[in-house]
């Protein structure tokens, strides 16, 4: 059973920057479309960024730009570079893999906190 999960957040200043992590199990990795989402408190979960199978990276609205995602097959891990974090940027994040319709997984979340 393919199984994902998600490190490196953690508590940073504003203009800070943060590089998470999410790896998985499993051998179907490569054909995976790999997505970053977040939810803040109250509001809905929203995409922060995905990655499919040939590299192509989509990312959600304003989040381009200081945002970057960037997957590695040998160590079965995307990840997700954060620059210039705003305090609204404060939310769970989670790590969602999918194959086809066949595999969709959800990591259980990383916390990033952006905060003086």
């Amino acid at each position: 059973q393919v199984q994902v999960v998600e490190s490196g957040g953690g508590l940073v200043q504003p203009g800070g920057s943060l590089r998470l992590s999410c790896t998985a199990s499993g051998s179907i990795f490569g054909a995976a479309t790999v997505g970053w989402y977040r939810q803040a408190p109250e509001k809905q979960r929203e995409l922060v960024a995905v990655i499919n199978s040939g590299d192509f990276a989509n990312y959600g609205d304003t989040l381009k730009g200081r945002f970057t995602i960037s997957r590695d097959n040998d160590k079965n891990t995307v990840y997700l570079q954060m620059n210039s974090l705003k305090p609204e940027d404060t939310a769970v994040y989670y790590c969602n893999l999918r194959v086809g319709t066949d595999v969709d997984v959800w990591g259980q979340g990383t916390l990033v906190t952006v905060s003086s």
